[in-house]
Order: structure tokens, then sequence, then C-alpha cells
């Protein structure tokens, strides 16, 4: 299969976009980045951002999509914002806590998430959830939350598995990617370490290589996406570094 490319989730770098987006994003794109994930917009409209991006050859790999801006009163605008910045995943990066709590939670998120994906289909759009560490408890001393939510949505919905937040959490990201093939569409490039917590993307515990292995082998993953959130050195070059231990793995 073609190479995944590798874009960025641009939290990791919240405060410079804050402060200078269009020069942030170039100088993600300067590192050699591909794409970014955006998790907010910084007040600027969907035809500024899709202009950022084009000027300095990036793409628009995701967005972490506020909840409740694709219920029905927010839903047309959504879509039509992530039309323009040229963006095909709308990624859930979390839940109200009414909605997280019991197994009967879960199932009701599940009957949303389909709901979505069958509206967003229309648009040539999937929709999707970001695990952070909790979903990897047992609920109700059975199945984890995570668990729940994909056995009980359509295949297109997917699972953007943060595989440093998924090992936190006591989880087996690589057999949850077995687990539920074909779901992984983007996955969250994001270290995990027992003895560093800053520990950049190829720099702790985790056994790239099997993720990578295994992504490719599916077949379905459209994004890797670096995000880094906690920094041994400065938010740019840490994420800088990410990048070239990847491409020093062969990516």
């Amino acid at each position: 299969m073609a190479r995944i490319p590798i874009a960025v989730q641009l939290y990791s770098v919240r405060q410079n976009c804050a402060e200078d987006l269009p020069g942030t994003l170039a100088a993600i794109a300067k590192m050699g980045y591909e794409g970014v994930e955006f998790a907010g917009y910084y007040d600027y409209s969907a035809a500024d951002l899709r202009k950022m991006l084009d000027d300095v050859g990036l793409r628009a790999a995701g967005t972490h999509t506020r909840f409740t801006t694709l219920l029905p009163d927010q839903f047309e605008a959504t879509v039509e914002f992530n039309k323009i910045i040229g963006n095909k995943y709308l990624i859930v990066p979390s839940l109200p806590p009414n909605r997280k709590g019991s197994k009967e939670a879960w199932l009701s998120n599940a009957e949303l998430f389909n709901e979505l994906a069958e509206k967003l289909q229309a648009h040539g759009m999937l929709t999707g959830y970001h695990n952070h560490s909790d979903e990897f408890s047992p609920i109700d001393g059975e199945a984890t939350a995570l668990e729940i939510l994909m056995s009980n949505t359509r295949s297109d919905v997917a699972m953007q598995i943060d595989i440093g937040n998924a090992i936190k959490g006591g989880g087996d990201p690589i057999g949850m990617i077995k687990k539920f093939p074909g779901r992984s569409y983007t996955v969250h490039l994001k270290e995990y370490s027992a003895t560093n917590d800053k520990a950049l993307v190829g720099e702790g515990d985790v056994d790239w290589k099997a993720v990578f292995s295994l992504c490719e082998e599916q077949g379905v993953t459209d994004w890797y996406i670096v995000e880094q959130e906690s920094y041994p050195y400065p938010p740019m070059e840490s994420i800088e570094r990410c990048l070239k231990n990847l491409k020093d793995m062969g990516l």
C-alpha cells in the first residue's frame, strides 16, 4: 500500500497557534509534516484556514470536533465548515460526564454515533471517537467503554486510537486495532514510557514497528497523527523531534 502520511495534532502546539497560526502552520510544513488535525480554529473562518493550509502545502487530516457541534442545531454548519477546509474526519475528542458513567450511557453514545455516521455518509465524511485513558476501565466488571462503543457502532465509525493514552489506562492498543479491524482511519501517535512522562514518540516503551505493521496490513489508515502533550523541549522543537524519530524508523 501507499505510505501513510504523517500529520500533527495542533493541540500539541496550541500556544504557538494562539499567538501566530499562519506562522505556526508554515513552520510545521517546513518540518516535513504533511497535514494537521485541528483542535479549535482560533477565530479564523473556514476559508481563511483553507488558504493557510494551501499556502504552505498542508492538508486537513481531521478535526477534533466538539460533541455539541454535531447535534442537529449545528450539524449543517459543522459539515460546511469541514467541507471548506477539506476535512473528512470529524472526531469527537471527549463526551460530557453524564454520557460516560455506565454501560447504558455508552450504548446510547453508540446509537448517536450510528446516526451521525449515516448522516455524514451523504457528505463523504466520517465521525468517530478519540480515546483517553478512562475508556479502558471495565464497566460493571465487563467490557471497557471503548469496547462497548465499537461493538455497537457501524464499521464506518472511526476508532481513533491514541496509543499512549490507551497504554496509560491499562489498555492494549494493538489488541484493539486487531479486535476492531478497519476502524483505525486515523491513529494518534503518542508515546508511553513507564519511567519518563516527557518521552517523545520513539523514545519510550511503545512497540511502534508493531503498530505501523498492523496499520499497513489492515490498509485503512489514512493518517498517522503525532500528539505530544508533555515537553522535554519547547513544543515546536518537541514535535519536530517526534517527526525526525518517525522518519528514522522508516516512515
